[in-house]
């Protein structure tokens, strides 16, 4: 672990003291003030002066610093008013970064491209120190959008990317609906210590790269989660018993699903790859086209 340099910490305190504000518990914030974590950040985006960047919860703006040095320009968005204040001083209007006041979960990406991007970018790439409440809602809010980014570089809760990062035999709803849209990998572990104030847990830098097709249109999205939580909803139960109560289906009805997918109906939910749910998913749809066809 690099160690964290000397005076970050000190000037962030120093910045929030003068402008009299504080981290809000209410809104998860945890100032990350390690200089060599958020070059690391910068640098897993991959970022070329050609790249618009939608960064989710700047805060004071240290990371939105490294991020301007890299990219073309950044779009920060931004719910804490006071901060906003605070991130107008440091990065002024007509300049390459555009604060943007509000919750990022009311702002369809593709709007806030279209509203914010001077570039008029048809790609974007997103990164974010996300506060941990909100972690699994704004990865769905981009993963599962219609206009997608490229890459994700997120700061989660340690616990949160092992799940995310999980293989066959570990995996859970929320891995199967990232690695559906995403491949995940871990850039680095991060210290408590390493943020102001320290949270009671580690964290893990992720980047997600978003695939380019993606496998179902955005009105199947919905629907094959809640096949998959249908599937998890007895996870330590066998397939067959845990889809039954999950779908309030017939044991027939799932029994012919799991045959036509050549899958073992004594497996475990946890064990299933991303590919098998997809397929499970395919076969359950069609048949209730079928069936509403009739």
């Amino acid at each position: 672990m690099t160690p964290r340099e000397p005076g970050t910490a000190s000037q962030l305190k120093e910045t929030l003291r003068k402008h009299d504000l504080r981290a809000r518990k209410g809104l998860g914030q945890h100032f990350l003030v390690d200089r060599g974590i958020l070059r690391s950040i910068a640098a897993a985006a991959d970022l070329s002066p050609t790249d618009t960047v939608i960064e989710v919860g700047p805060g004071t703006g240290l990371l939105t610093s490294e991020l301007q040095a890299g990219a073309g320009e950044v779009i920060a968005v931004e719910l804490d008013r006071n901060m906003v204040a605070l991130l107008h001083e440091s990065f002024p209007p007509g300049g390459p970064v555009r604060v943007v006041e509000g919750d990022i979960l009311t702002w369809p990406p593709g709007q806030l491209l279209t509203r914010f991007s001077l570039r008029q970018a048809g790609t974007y790439k997103v990164v974010a120190n996300l506060p941990y409440y909100i972690t699994s809602p704004v990865l769905r809010h981009f993963l599962h959008a219609t206009a997608r980014p490229s890459v994700m570089v997120v700061m989660v809760q340690e616990e949160v990317g092992r799940a995310i990062l999980a293989g066959p035999g570990d995996m859970s709803l929320l891995s199967v609906s990232v690695q559906a849209f995403a491949r995940p990998s871990a850039v680095r572990k991060v210290l408590a210590r390493s943020f102001v104030p320290p949270p009671k847990v580690n964290s893990l830098l992720l980047r997600l790269d978003v695939f380019q097709t993606a496998p179902l249109s955005h009105s199947d999205v919905a629907p094959f989660l809640d096949f998959v939580a249908a599937g998890f909803h007895s996870p330590r139960k066998q397939l067959r018993n845990s889809l039954c109560h999950g779908l309030a289906a017939p044991r027939e009805y799932v029994a012919n699903l799991l045959m036509q997918g050549g899958i073992d109906p004594s497996r475990r939910p946890e064990t299933l790859t991303v590919s098998e749910w997809l397929l499970l998913w395919r076969s359950h749809r069609d048949t209730l086209g079928e069936t509403e066809s009739q």
